[in-house]
């Protein structure tokens, strides 16, 4: 039982961390170059992605 609360708290983590990420990205990092705003974006859009797609899996495997 305690495997699958560590598997939901780094699901967990990963998600706030992506959109924490994106967060900045939209909002603070206003003087980076453009496409390095749009590199980051995707890769914060990969770690959301990522936590919804373990969280489908999750819930699937119990």
């Amino acid at each position: 039982m305690g495997k699958i609360g560590l598997n939901w708290a780094a699901v967990a983590l990963v998600a706030v961390f992506g959109l924490l990420w994106l967060g900045v990205v939209v909002f603070a990092a206003t003087t980076t170059p453009a496409w390095l705003r749009v590199v980051q974006g995707a890769f914060s859009l990969a770690l959301i992605s990522w936590a919804i797609a373990k969280s489908v899996f999750l819930i699937r495997s119990t």
